[in-house]
């Protein structure tokens, strides 16, 4: 049994170190996938055409049309100038003497309406540079305060909020994206007050030791000029449209469930649970909504790069589905293999309780792969049947599932050779050595408060 459970610990460490270095998901999760099939003396062939290729398949099934939507939304909301008027306009309320809260606020809004993580990072940053400068606050920091502000709470705690993130567990849980909104809302205090102690905490220590915003950086954005910006109301319709069609349609006054005939679906479309599909085609609509206002409230600006932006666009989300599919696939793979119920045994063992046990399972899993939605996706491929029967057993509610595992994901997620942080750290032009360690400290952070949660939801 030992060989079996090093072939998944081998393949799963490959799989993280090759993710460090660079080298694409896609390519090397089936190549360590097969490696862990061989090693557990199962069926190779079989193995990658049954089992890793259709899990893969179903998952972009799934949400690919919420993974190009969601890219062409903070697109076009880059294009038409509206994610830029919305950074501005903050920044420019607070000031520099509250630089760190401008730059958190600014991107967690355009992350709680829809728009990408990336998006939000090449959006704000070159205001953030330019307020961190005035406010003499060492560039170092900038990294983190962007993490704060669009890798967390908004990403994955408040509900409602359409990444990714908070979309997968209704799949398995059959709830929406508002799911345990109270729990969600204590948890996105927590971790946004705590980041911004620690956030406050640096900066107070750098004007101490006489540290200002530093020389010879690279990637130094352009100094800011005196643009004209769209109006902040116009600007912030189009994530308003999002938030507010994906509440009325998915558990509003319009909401999809009854807009077909259950029986229908059920005959035709084979779907069992109409709730299992509402988030999804709620936030499709949504964002569709959102993808239209965008479009109309600066066309002018907007048409000259519509093509390229839109390939950008469809390339970004083509690799971002099938990054995670492929470790959709590899965990669905994992957990044929002998090895794997030693190794669930363990994970289930640490805690009796399914929203404990849940939360290392994402955990441990989101911070393997560099991924919170491909962590919490082969946790819950995996495990998420046990947990919901767990779960109903104990007499807890699914919303709850939902909201943990959301949290969870965005917890370990983000350790050095994330996708996002390997990004925000090009995009800033600074290193691992230089304002990771801001970025782990709210990772840290993330993950206590979940299991803070969860723990304290246990007792109760």
């Amino acid at each position: 049994m030992i060989i079996e459970v090093l072939s998944i610990l081998i393949s799963l460490g490959l799989l993280m170190f090759f993710a460090y270095r660079g080298y694409p998901v896609i390519v090397f999760a089936p190549i360590f996938t097969l490696l862990a099939v061989v090693l557990s003396g199962i069926s190779l062939l079989p193995s990658y055409t049954e089992t890793f290729m259709t899990n893969a398949a179903n998952y972009v099934k799934s949400f690919f049309p919420i993974f190009l939507l969601g890219a062409i939304f903070g697109k076009v909301m880059e294009l038409s100038g509206a994610a830029s008027s919305i950074a501005h306009t903050i920044v420019k309320a607070l000031g520099s003497n509250r630089a760190i809260l401008a730059v958190v606020l600014a991107c967690s809004i355009l992350t709680y309406g829809g728009v990408s993580l990336f998006v939000v990072a090449f959006a704000v940053y070159p205001f953030a540079a330019a307020i961190f400068r005035e406010a003499n606050i060492p560039k170092r920091l900038i990294p983190g305060t962007i993490a704060l502000g669009a890798f967390t709470y908004t990403m994955d705690a408040l509900p409602g909020t359409p990444q990714i993130q908070n979309i997968i567990p209704t799949t398995y849980f059959g709830t929406d994206a508002y799911a345990a909104p109270v729990v969600g809302t204590i948890g996105a205090i927590m971790v946004f007050i705590g980041g911004m102690l620690w956030l406050e905490r640096r900066r107070k220590q750098a004007v101490s030791a006489g540290e200002g915003y530093g020389e010879g950086h690279t990637n130094e954005p352009e100094l800011i000029k005196n643009e004209s910006y769209m109006n902040i109301w116009v600007a912030i319709l189009p994530l308003a449209l999002v938030l507010v069609g994906n509440y009325l349609f998915s558990r509003g006054i319009w909401t999809v469930e009854t807009w077909y005939d259950p029986a229908i679906l059920k005959e035709s479309f084979k779907i069992e649970k109409v709730k299992n599909v509402v988030s999804s085609w709620a936030l499709i609509i949504s964002l569709c909504l959102g993808i239209i206002a965008a479009l109309l409230i600066n066309v002018g600006q907007v048409k000259n790069k519509l093509a390229s932006g839109l390939t950008a666009a469809a390339i970004g989300s083509l690799l971002a589905i099938f990054n995670t599919a492929s470790e959709v696939g590899f965990g669905n793979v994992v957990k044929t293999l002998p090895g794997f119920k030693l190794i669930q045994g363990w994970i289930m063992g640490a805690s009796d309780h399914p929203l404990v046990s849940e939360a290392l399972a994402v955990n441990v899993l989101a911070g393997v792969t560099g991924s919170a939605s491909g962590g919490m996706s082969i946790a819950l491929e995996v495990m998420g049947k046990q947990y919901l029967e767990m779960a109903n057993a104990a007499g807890i509610s699914p919303e709850l599932l939902h909201r943990i595992a959301s949290m969870s994901s965005g917890g370990m997620d983000t350790l050095p050779h994330n996708g996002a942080v390997i990004t925000l750290l090009a995009i800033t032009g600074l290193t691992h050595r230089q304002s990771y360690k801001d970025i782990f400290a709210i990772t840290v952070l993330k993950t206590v408060v979940v299991f803070i949660l969860a723990f304290a939801v246990s007792i109760f």
